[in-house]
């Protein structure tokens, strides 16, 4: 079992459902969060934001996911990124669970 979370900006929440969906992720959730990054001291290129701007509406899923299904979703965001003409890109950080019920 592995802990997925995924942020992007909130533009991108519904190419993240589909991801989710076919890299058949059954039950996750998500909120709308405020992004913040403080891009002062950063070049524009390395701002997860694409902008100067520091808060963005952004969003985050977290979903419990079987270990055979997270290549999928990291596959199919770097697939998505890929494509992307802007900066914003889909974040994913896999985390390992050591106990669940």
């Amino acid at each position: 079992m592995k802990l997925l979370i995924i942020t992007s900006v909130a533009e991108f929440g519904i190419e993240v459902k589909q991801i989710l969906k076919q890299a058949q992720v059954k039950t996750y959730s998500y909120s709308n969060v405020v992004g913040y990054r403080n891009a002062m001291q950063d070049a524009l290129a390395t701002n997860w934001f694409g902008t100067e701007m520091n808060e963005n509406e952004s969003i985050l899923f977290y979903a419990f996911v079987p270990t055979e299904n997270v290549e999928s979703v990291c596959d199919a965001v770097n697939v998505f990124n890929n494509q992307q003409e802007t900066l914003s890109h889909i974040h994913v950080a896999v985390l390992n669970i050591e106990k669940f019920n």
